[in-house]
């Protein structure tokens, strides 16, 4: 190859568009459900698309009266039961919200520091606590094999990029360069505007049902296939990512205590390989058939394997990194079983995809993993 990959590179692709604890531990759930009708109000900014409905039934299993608002394109369908305010945060139309008093807000929408700021003031005093979905691309560092925790530097932008970026689908130009530091931003600016009431919530890959990403899908399905699996490099590289109906339970928790501050919400309870997780999705889909090759780094990068897409949560050895979620679960994160999430995604996967769905931006072809096992093998 000509040049490497940096891992900055590799997490903007992959973020935009024995397992004994994790998988076998039944988890408590962030805190005791509460009935139907606590009196208690909770706005989402979105709703309808993969975060958003894990938010809205985390807060509807907790009897909280949910108020969407977007710009009803995007399964509108859903929620009928629900009021849905309308807007459209590229064009700052927040008219519906003006006025309105909110417990909680969870904003899983927000790329913008402009964005932050209209929202923080069109709601200001009227809302109790805002719970925001950043992402681990806010970080800055890029030293191999770093222990990565809430209080590292988040990555800078200059305000020529600031302006470059107009609406939330300009986000990624430039390759992505822009998602994180703007992330981080507006973490800021809404913690300057709404002091003490501000939770900033970074997930890694998001995973789960409706998850549009392949990025997990890509190794359950494989496994459900059985057979020899082409698996990248060192088997006992760590591995992160962060269930949906988690992050949905965690936003509303939080939110509801009021629990302020900056959180790495990804990882578990204990560390996980990805040698472990797939042994794991053998053991909930029942292929005892699946085998595992494990591939060496360096022949998969002279072989022009992409980290991170052809081979999802793979990066090369010197730009591996594990995020600390131990703040996050001081303050009461907790963990469904893996198998729950391998579960889940599973039955998505069968209720919606067939035999014929072609990996889009993640995962690899079955002719080019073939290819490349015969001539590792050789």
């Amino acid at each position: 190859m000509n040049s490497r990959p940096t891992r900055r590179s590799l997490l903007r692709t992959g973020l935009a568009a024995s397992v004994s604890i994790p998988f076998a531990a039944a988890s408590a759930q962030t805190a005791a459900q509460e009935p139907r009708g606590n009196g208690k109000t909770l706005l989402v900014l979105g709703g309808t698309r993969f975060v958003g409905p894990a938010v809205v039934d985390a807060a509807l299993a907790r009897g909280y009266e949910v108020t969407l608002f977007n710009r009803g394109k995007s399964n509108p369908h859903l929620y009928p039961e629900l009021e849905k305010l309308r807007g459209d945060r590229n064009t700052c139309d927040l008219q519906s919200l003006k006025d309105r008093k909110f417990d909680v807000v969870v904003d899983p929408s927000c790329y913008m520091p402009s964005h932050a700021a209209e929202m923080a003031t069109v709601l200001g005093d009227n809302i109790g606590h805002y719970v925001v979905i950043s992402s681990i691309s806010a970080y800055a560092s890029s030293q191999p094999n770093f222990i990565v925790d809430e209080d590292d530097a988040v990555g800078e932008i200059t305000e020529e990029g600031v302006a470059k970026v107009t609406t939330i689908q300009e986000v990624m130009l430039d390759g992505g360069i822009y998602y994180g530091p703007l992330k981080a931003l507006s973490e800021q600016k809404l913690e300057e505007m709404m002091p003490g009431r501000v939770t900033s919530l970074r997930p890694g890959v998001i995973c789960g049902k409706n998850d549009p990403s392949d990025r997990l899908p890509y190794w359950i399905k494989r496994v459900s296939e059985g057979g020899e699996i082409l698996c990248p490099g060192d088997p006992h590289q760590d591995m992160q990512f962060t269930d949906v109906l988690d992050l949905g339970e965690w936003s509303v928790d939080f939110g509801e205590r009021g629990a302020g501050g900056i959180f790495n919400a990804l990882g578990f309870d204990g560390a996980v390989t990805l040698q472990e997780f797939l042994h794991g999705c053998k053991v909930v889909l029942g292929r005892n058939d699946a085998s595992f090759t494990w591939a060496s780094e360096e022949f998969l990068l002279k072989n022009e394997v992409r980290p991170f897409s052809e081979m999802p949560f793979w990066l090369p050895e010197q730009l591996a990194h594990h995020y600390a979620p131990e703040r996050g679960i001081a303050a009461g994160m907790t963990f469904r079983p893996i198998a729950e999430t391998i579960q889940n995604t599973m039955d998505w996967w069968n209720a919606t995809r067939d035999d014929t769905y072609k990996w889009r931006y993640y995962g690899m072809a079955k002719d080019r993993e073939a290819e490349l096992l015969r001539s590792w093998h050789a």
